[in-house]
């Protein structure tokens, strides 16, 4: 533990102690060192889906995608600009972000049922445990108890295992990603609508690749279920949440999971947004996200939420982004880190992260800090003031004093699913760093290798693989991953204190 963080610690809990009069969900918790917040925050965490690094403005000024919210929220808050999601796809990413735990720990694969153990504690169980109100809307794709890739399924039954089984106290969205089938709403534990239909696979006629565009798999549909307009309708129930809390005169603080579907395939932005961009139908729908983002800020403001509100924004991975497609557009989606989606490279797990807490995050920041979605649960237990056990703590690491500049988190390294480690500025990928992705339909060639090594510092686009060159860093990040590895896969913590 850093010596200048053991001070920021006492302090914190001296003036807990002197300014609490009532119950834990409003005790006075001074964090900034003046002015003290007279109740917990609320938080809305929104995760966009397949989002670049470069596609947002404040990242890239070059990006030829219009993204006014999110330049906003960027001007209010502080971005961090060496932030990575816990896979390089979706599923282990969003497992990383809901548990504080690497999903190198357990087999990632949704179709065995619900990945997230029934005792396993969440951002949404701590939080939930702490007196607050907690919302999923959107995008699940962590699997419920026994469905096992949908064959065979009674949707007259609920589905268990899933959100509001792991903390949250309501859910409205869908099981897995826009362009998975089957399509269908489901609210709390039940099917909205059973996918009686069927609907045939769907794509853009002049799409760079056919996983590209408007691009859906074929399958069962419930009906009425449009793909262009899931998106609204999750941002209308998200802003509907925060309305409806508000007007039940609820003292609880709540928490919102707004887990958008955008841009992630099918590429379906609605008429205002459609030809707006210059970067097709990815741009386009880039641009309604963004919006997205925007109506839940405006929403915020209108209620008289803003002020006591801890907005952060990032992305699941990287895009889907083919060399070809920055060649027609002109358009970098990863900015200036080489990879996609599936890769190893930065490309697809370096993501934009940007937060936003007036009055205790500085307006208008940047930081450095390296951070990973693991580290959601341990800063929001800090932001509320709870102990997580130490088996939880493994993984997961407290940014709170790296938002709020009073110093800087303990994290040194971080690991990609079971595919790359990094400490400090080396990063190594075991074996080839190109994903499939990559490989079946953007057509690149790769040749085997037993691994690749780069220092970032040095060479932030990975241009130059110096595995060869540095056997001895090669010997340590490989027993490091190793370390992780040994650390354990069965760990949990229990739901209550």
């Amino acid at each position: 533990m850093p010596f200048n963080y053991i001070p920021y610690r006492f302090l914190v809990l001296l003036l807990v102690f002197a300014a609490c009069t009532g119950p834990r969900s409003t005790s006075s918790v001074n964090i900034q060192g003046t002015n003290p917040v007279k109740e917990q925050p609320n938080i809305v965490l929104i995760l966009a889906d397949d989002m670049g690094y470069g596609d947002v403005h404040s990242y890239n000024r070059e990006s030829k995608i219009p993204t006014p919210a999110l330049d906003r929220l960027a001007a209010e808050g502080i971005k961090f600009t060496d932030a990575h999601a816990a896979g390089s796809w979706c599923v282990p990413s969003r497992y990383g972000i809901m548990t504080g735990q690497y999903p190198l720990r357990k087999p990632m694969d949704v179709k065995r049922g619900s990945l997230i153990a029934p005792d396993r504690l969440t951002i949404a169980s701590l939080l939930r445990r702490n007196d607050y109100h907690t919302a999923l809307i959107g995008k699940w794709h962590l699997g419920f108890d026994g469905v096992k890739d949908w064959e065979g399924v009674d949707y007259r039954r609920p589905f268990e295992g899933g959100p509001v089984d792991r903390g949250f106290d309501y859910f409205f969205g869908m099981h897995a990603s826009l362009d998975i089938a089957p399509y269908f709403y489901i609210e709390n534990k039940r099917a909205v609508a059973a996918p009686t239909q069927t609907i045939a696979e769907n794509q853009s006629p002049d799409a760079t690749s056919t996983i590209s565009g408007a691009f859906w798999r074929g399958g069962n549909i419930a009906p009425g279920f449009k793909h262009e307009e899931v998106l609204p309708t999750f941002t209308q129930k998200a802003v509907a949440f925060m309305q409806n809390h508000v007007k039940a005169k609820k003292r609880q603080p709540f928490f919102l999971y707004f887990s958008l579907t955008a841009p992630h395939t099918p590429w379906v932005a609605q008429p205002p947004f459609k030809g707006k961009s210059q970067v097709g139908e990815y741009g386009d729908f880039t641009m309604q996200a963004d919006d997205a983002v925007g109506q839940v800020l405006k929403a915020l403001e209108e209620l008289g939420l803003q002020e006591n509100t801890l907005v952060i924004f990032t992305s699941d991975n990287g895009p889907v982004w083919f060399e070809k497609d920055v060649q027609r557009f002109s358009h970098r989606a990863a900015g200036p880190y080489r990879g996609m989606k599936l890769d190893a490279y930065e490309g697809a797990h370096r993501v934009p992260f940007m937060a936003r807490w007036p009055g205790k995050i500085e307006s208008n920041t940047a930081s450095a800090q390296l951070l990973c979605f693991t580290d959601m649960l341990a800063t929001f237990a800090e932001v509320v003031g709870d102990t997580l056990p130490a088996e939880v703590k493994q993984d997961s690491y407290n940014l709170l004093p790296a938002l709020l500049n009073k110093g800087v988190a303990r994290r040194e390294g971080l690991i990609i699913e079971g595919h790359t480690v990094r400490e400090g500025d080396w990063k190594l990928i075991f074996g080839n760093g190109t994903g499939v992705l990559q490989r079946q339909w953007g057509q690149v060639s790769v040749s085997p290798v037993k691994g690749e090594l780069y220092n970032l510092k040095e060479d932030p686009a990975e241009t130059n693989n110096v595995y060869t060159t540095y056997p001895e860093k090669v010997l340590e990040l490989t027993r490091r991953m190793e370390q992780y590895r040994a650390e354990g896969t069965t760990s949990t913590a229990p739901l209550s204190k």
